[in-house]
């Protein structure tokens, strides 16, 4: 409503137009009936103009299953491994290739459900959890990124997860792996010994450079990618004598000079495989080498597990161990170390508390005026009680 607003050119009808309670115009008119209609016309007029600009909005599609399956692929690609790309890819394959859908409207937890129960049925309880962990976070990330994208619940996490049976991860012995390095020679063993002494990622291995390396501080700078946001993070590790010698020995021996430590040598014909470059992969090597040296075989990350049990078996802190492995987390190092068959803390609580344990001995004090006991100890390492005299019972904790 016009209201009257005071000028130097005298008394005058000022219009105001308001939207969600804020001033969005004003303008002022003459004073007068007519220019007080003439306001109240404008108001009228001009809140219905700014009104109906607001609602013109451009109508938003909602995405297909293809084009968020492509969207959170490429986004995979650029922020995770290549490993982790190739499985959330193969995920999207199988469950488009399963269910048929090519809305997002039309997944629901009954199709997700029959979906997960079969890679259940016919893969195992990990796989269907594997999946349903991917593709609840693909969903995640559509609604968070994607225009047009489903607001309903994730249809993924509305699935309960599914029994899994886990058998804790083969641990070579140390023995083993010491029979595979007496078999290597030059390259090899150093870069065995490297995965063994640092208990390294087999990624931190390969892009390992000269300049990481610091003989006079025996230390070793390792890089990894395993943070929150995929940045780069590199961590000092300790640097023991074997195999400081081993490579310092590689070191004067190889015969690319180059800026890294590991690299693929003139023995492959394979097109990855370029003299002179750091490795993106050994597949075979392993599998060889453990045969040459006639022990089960075993793999590059088996060996770091092979340092995480070596390092708790000899009472090493937990906190120790988390920073030797580099994991931010300590519950990540408590899984890790349960993954392979240890319950790190469930085991030195019991143990600190039956350790010793056995019968107890009761010692009796006679009463010196009848000779009747008033108090018993209990000596066995437990609590002891006292009792009245003449009402003593040895207990037990």
């Amino acid at each position: 409503m016009p209201t009257r607003y005071p000028t130097k050119a005298g008394v005058q009808w000022r219009a105001v137009v308001k939207i969600d309670r804020k001033v969005v115009a004003t303008k002022l008119f003459p004073n007068g009936l007519e220019g007080k209609r003439d306001a109240a016309k404008w108001e009228r007029e001009t809140r219905e103009q700014m009104l109906a600009e607001q609602t013109i909005v451009t109508p938003t599609v909602t995405p297909t299953v293809t084009e968020w399956a492509n969207r959170y692929s490429a986004y995979t690609e650029q922020q995770f491994t290549k490993q982790t790309f190739k499985e959330k890819v193969r995920v999207f394959k199988m469950f488009i290739s399963h269910t048929k859908v090519t809305q997002l409207e039309a997944i629901t937890p009954d199709m997700v459900m029959r979906y997960l129960q079969k890679q259940n049925d016919t893969r195992s309880g990990f796989s269907a959890n594997k999946d349903r962990k991917n593709l609840a976070a693909a969903w995640e990330w559509g609604r968070r990124y994607m225009d047009g994208f489903p607001t309903t619940p994730n249809p993924f996490l509305s699935i309960p997860r599914f029994k899994e049976q886990r058998k804790p991860r083969y641990v070579p012995s140390e023995e083993d792996f010491w029979k595979v390095v007496a078999v290597a020679e030059a390259q090899d063993k150093a870069m065995l010994l490297a995965f063994f002494y640092l208990g390294a990622r087999r990624s931190e291995i390969f892009r390992l450079e000269w300049e990481d390396i610091d003989f006079k501080r025996n230390r070793v700078r390792l890089g990894t990618c395993k943070t929150s946001d995929r940045s780069m993070r590199h961590d000092w590790v300790p640097l023991a004598t074997p195999l400081r010698e081993a490579l310092l020995y590689w070191l004067e021996v190889r015969p690319y000079k180059t800026a890294w430590v590991f690299t693929c040598l003139d023995d492959s014909p394979s097109p990855w495989h370029n003299p002179g470059e750091p490795y993106r992969a050994r597949g075979h090597f392993m599998d060889t080498i453990c045969k040459r040296a006639k022990v089960k075989p075993f793999g590059f990350h088996a060996i770091r597990h092979l340092h995480a049990s070596i390092l708790f078996n000899e009472g090493t802190e937990l906190s120790v161990v988390q920073r030797q492995l580099r994991h931010t987390n300590p519950n990540t190092t408590a899984r890790y170390l349960r993954s392979l068959g240890y319950e790190a803390e469930h085991e030195q609580k019991v143990l600190a508390v039956m350790e010793g344990r056995g019968p107890a001995k009761v010692l009796n004090f006679a009463d010196k005026k009848n000779g009747s006991p008033d108090l018993q100890i209990r000596r066995a390492g437990t609590q002891s009680r006292y009792t009245e005299p003449g009402n003593l019972k040895a207990t037990g904790a």
